[in-house]
């Protein structure tokens, strides 16, 4: 039996986290999409990994039971790292909701009841979360600790209150953060810690693909006028990651961590000021 990692979203940062925290484990990739999860596996076994790929769809409670189970027939849980999710440019609002909203607080819930005592998770959230206006703080408890079957009918995330994909996004990722705080206490009953990274402008393929999309111009004004003055890499996040989930970061859970160059301040306070 092995320590298993759980990582859902196939992607080049959820893989760039794994690479550097999972040599030695079990890991299980989860992705909608099986070739995609396969695809990474295979990437991560060539370079001496221990990976298999599954089909799994964060928008279901079912699914995530499912790879959970999967996971366990290896061994014990002591770390996930959530980097699924869909973008504003990718999905409807409905679909934001019920992936990045919905999904995240489903998967920190189901994970939370059966990490091993000294396990870690990352989540990961978004810049974007940090651009929407302050909520009410009475707003904000209902995203940390609403039931998570109750989550969507709350009034806040009904079609009439959210303007378009990226208010949607925003909102996801905003209950994300708030989700971690409310799921660290109950982690940390268990000797479990939980905390949220949330990257800016990152290049992936999928990135790539914003970049020459119709909203291309927008991300290079982003990161051109960032204090930074360009995109990160998936590995920028994994040096964060790396430090959250090892020894060094035990003092750390229920936090969140921007790291996107600055993006957000100049959003605010400087030239990307809209």
């Amino acid at each position: 039996m092995k320590n298993v990692m759980i990582l859902t979203g196939a992607g080049q940062i959820g893989m760039a986290i794994a690479r550097r925290m999972g040599y030695g484990m079990k890991i299980i990739i989860g992705d909608k999409k099986p070739e995609n999860a396969q695809t990474i596996a295979k990437t991560m076994n060539d370079a001496g990994f221990d990976v298999v790929p599954i089909e799994m769809d964060l928008s279901s409670r079912a699914s995530i039971q499912n790879i959970i189970a999967k996971a366990q027939k290896y061994g014990d849980i002591t770390m996930l790292v959530n980097a699924a999710g869909v973008s504003p440019s990718q999905a409807p609002v409905k679909a934001i909701l019920k992936v990045d909203l919905y999904g995240t607080a489903v998967l920190l819930e189901e994970v939370g009841k059966v990490i091993a005592p000294g396990g870690v998770g990352v989540t990961i959230s978004s810049q974007s979360g940090h651009r929407m206006k302050q909520l009410t703080p009475e707003e904000d408890e209902q995203l940390a600790c609403t039931p998570t079957e109750e989550l969507l009918k709350l009034p806040l995330l009904q079609p009439e209150n959210i303007r378009d994909t990226l208010h949607a996004y925003q909102l996801a990722k905003r209950c994300n953060e708030k989700r971690v705080m409310a799921e660290s206490v109950k982690w940390g009953a268990k000797g479990a810690r939980i905390n949220s990274i949330s990257p800016g402008i990152i290049v992936t393929p999928l990135a790539i693909d914003e970049f020459n999309g119709s909203r291309g111009d927008f991300y290079k004004n982003m990161f051109a006028k960032c204090p930074a003055g360009r995109p990160g890499t998936a590995d920028e996040v994994a040096n964060v990651a790396e430090l959250l989930m090892s020894g060094k970061g035990a003092f750390i859970t229920g936090a969140d961590f921007l790291i996107d160059g600055g993006a957000t301040a100049s959003y605010f306070y400087g030239p990307l000021k809209p």
